[in-house]
Order: structure tokens, then sequence, then C-alpha cells
């Protein structure tokens, strides 16, 4: 409890960011709606947030060690209000576009500065419940952040000042609590190639899973404006994506623990693919397509989590955090793709596009799933590590440290277990 204590200005800085990045998400395709941008434009925008993100996980550890935590975390965050408050000024795709990738460069350093601070704050048996508190703090922002944007007009600057406010003083209680220099070494990726040769579903799942991820995040307010709802309908959309993961993750996560993880892969995308049907054939009922949003949503996290932990089940502990930090590339490799093949579908279907591509994709990954259930043996659930409670907007930090912790608590059970009589000294 002292350790979670002594994080609460952490935490509470967390979610004033994710309050601020949660209302810019949406604010990009209500404002780009409003001036007339194209799909794919906003698609192209979307997109290049994710690779900025992707580019900030490997080059924010670089410039970390040169100048260390606090000067990167306070020029990133000053980067990142800033270019907040420049959308409504530039309203150009291309503006937008660069606008994006340098947010998403920004986004990606602050969550590895932050990240590493409440790492080094934990202890080995705090850990868990840190990690997970952080978890909460990210999905409350972003489903909060839904809510804010009920007091402005999106064809106003007013919300996007809102969002920089926001992000502004969040840094405030970081900043202030943060004393204590953490470590900035993290490890070298695992290449693609060796990872998918060691857990070939873990890696393509993940994947396809981050396509799926950006898609709802990054084209759910575009959907939304493509099919005529109001600023609050797309808000309560966006919102009811991420309250299904809060819902969802531990049922799912509970269940991994306990079975095949194959097959708990394959019943939460086969789920996902399903209720997608009634969001590509009934866009007049909008309370269906919330229902159709809740599932669909609450299966996308925790199915991050799930090919995180069933990576690892094949790994040595030692390997774990390389291939955390593969995992978490190949994830952004997909969201960045996504948002354009959906984007590139909407234009030529209309909204239902975002549907047909989600749904195909859960559908890819269900099938892959029942492939490779069939090429490898099943590995007793008491043989496997812990599932790991980690959002997919983490960075590798968080992801790395999630792993290790579960690597700890399952030697340190394997040491409590009772040994056979035969065995016992």
């Amino acid at each position: 409890m002292r350790d979670l204590a002594s994080v609460t200005p952490l935490l509470l800085g967390v979610l004033l960011i994710m309050l601020g990045n949660g209302m810019h998400f949406t604010l990009i395709g209500l404002r780009g709606g409003i001036e007339g941008f194209s799909t794919t434009e906003l698609a192209t925008v979307t997109s290049a947030y994710f690779l900025g993100f992707l580019s900030g996980a490997r080059y924010a550890p670089v410039l970390i060690r040169r100048v260390g935590h606090v000067r990167v975390f306070a020029a990133l965050g000053s980067f990142m209000s800033a270019g907040l408050i420049a959308f409504p000024l530039l309203t150009d795709p291309i503006a937008w576009t660069l606008l994006r990738l340098a947010l998403g460069f920004c986004m990606s350093g602050i969550y590895v500065a932050a990240e590493s601070w409440l790492n080094n704050a934990a202890s080995n048996d705090s850990r868990g419940k840190v990690l997970s508190a952080y978890m909460m703090a990210q999905t409350l922002g972003i489903i909060g952040a839904q809510g804010l944007l009920s007091l402005g007009d999106a064809a106003t600057p007013t919300l996007f000042i809102l969002a920089s406010i926001l992000v502004s003083i969040s840094f405030g209680p970081i900043l202030l609590s943060a004393t204590p220099m953490p470590a900035t070494d993290t490890s070298r990726a695992m290449s693609l190639r060796q990872l998918f040769s060691e857990a070939p579903l873990g890696t393509a799942g993940i994947f396809l899973l981050g396509s799926i991820y950006a898609t709802l995040t990054g084209m759910g307010a575009v959907y939304g404006s493509m099919t005529g709802w109001s600023a609050g309908q797309i808000a309560l959309f966006v919102a009811v994506l991420f309250a299904g993961a809060l819902v969802l993750q531990y049922p799912i996560g509970w269940l991994s623990d306990r079975m095949d993880r194959r097959k708990v892969i394959l019943a939460t995308a086969a789920i996902g693919a399903l209720f997608c049907l009634p969001g590509a054939l009934l866009t007049q009922y909008f309370n269906l397509l919330l229902l159709a949003a809740f599932i669909v949503g609450g299966v996308t996290t925790p199915l991050y989590a799930l090919f995180l932990a069933y990576t690892n089940d094949w790994l040595s502990p030692e390997d774990m955090p390389a291939a955390s930090g593969g995992l978490v590339f190949a994830f952004g490799l997909g969201a960045i793709t996504g948002p354009l093949a959906t984007g590139w579908a909407m234009q030529g279907m209309g909204p239902y596009g975002f549907w047909v591509v989600v749904g195909l994709t859960f559908g890819l990954i269900a099938l892959y799933a029942i492939y490779r259930t069939s090429q490898r043996s099943v590995t007793p659930p008491a043989e496997t590590e812990s599932y790991l409670n980690v959002l997919p907007t983490t960075s590798a930090v968080a992801v790395e440290a999630a792993a290790s912790w579960t690597a700890d608590q399952a030697e340190a059970e394997g040491e409590t277990a009772p040994q056979p009589a035969g065995q016992q000294a």
C-alpha cells in the first residue's frame, strides 16, 4: 500500500494526460468531418499518430539517456500541448498528418518516462498492483475524456484548448513527485523473424490486433461522422468501446489462466467478428451499435494481453523482455496499416466499411488460431505464465515490467509449491 500511495501523483498525472489525449483522438474525427476531409485523408492522419508512436518507442530511450527523464518529459509535454492547440489553427490534411506524427512521438516518449518512474517506484511485491492501477488510470482517462467533449463545440478551438490545458497541468504532479531517477535501459527488441519462429500465433495475432485497435480508436469518430451522428453520440460510442475493455478484461484473463489460451484467443476473436455483423447491417439502430461497440471493444484489449501471455508461455524468462519489445513493434506496424485499409474501405463502401474491416481482421485471427491449434501441443495451464493485464496504449517499458513480474511470480509459486513425498528433503 505504501508503494501505491507513493505513485498516486504519477497516476493522477497519467489520468490527466489520458483525458487530454483521449479528447484529441475523438476531436480529430469530429473536426475533420466539419472541415470536409475525406475518409482516406483522415485515415492517413490517424495512421500518422501510430507511426510517430512507434518512432518514439525507438528513440525516446536514446533521448532519455542523453539528457535525462525530466528534460525529455517536460520537452515532449510542451510540444504535445502546443500541437493540440495548433490543430484548429492549421486545418489542412497535410498539416494534421505532421501534427499527429509529432504527437504520437511525444506521447510515446511520455509513456516511456512515466512508466520508468512507476516501475522504479514499485517493489517486486507491489509491482502487480501498481501496474493494474496504471492501466485503470489510463482506461478511465480515455472514457472520461469523451464526457468532456460535451463542454464545447468541435467547430471551435475550445475543446482543443481544453485538451491542451489538461496535458499541460498533468506534468505538475508527475514532475514534482518523481524525484528518483529510474534506469533508462530497455531491452533490445527481438527480431520479428525470431519472434515468429518462437510464437507464430502471438506475433501474427498481435499485428492483426494492432490494425483493429487503431481502427476502433482512430476511425470510430470518423465512422460516427459519416453515419450522421451527433457529437454526443460519437463520444458515447467511443466511451463504450473502452468501457467494454474495462468490464471484460478480468473474466477473459481468468479463463486464459485455466485453459488452453489458443481456445480463448479463438473464442474471443470469433465473438469480436460476430458482433461486427450488427454494426455493418443495423446502422440505424444506435442502441444495438452501442452493444456491438461494448463487445468488440471489450474483447480487443484483453486479446492484446492474451497474445503477450501466450507468447511468454513459449519463451524462457530471460527472453521475455526482448520479446516484449518485438511484440510492441509488431503491434505498432499493424496499427499503422489498419486505419489506412479501413479508410480505403470506407471511401468505397461508406461507413459500413468500418465494421467490415474490423470483422474480417477478427476472423483472420480466429482462423489462424484454429490452424495453430493443430500445429502445436497444448501447454498445461499450470505451466503457463500468468495473464498480463497490459493495455495496447503502453510502451515496451510497462510490457517488460509486467512480463518480469509474472515470471517472478511463477518462480515464487514454484518454490513454494508442495513437493511430492519422494522428492522432499
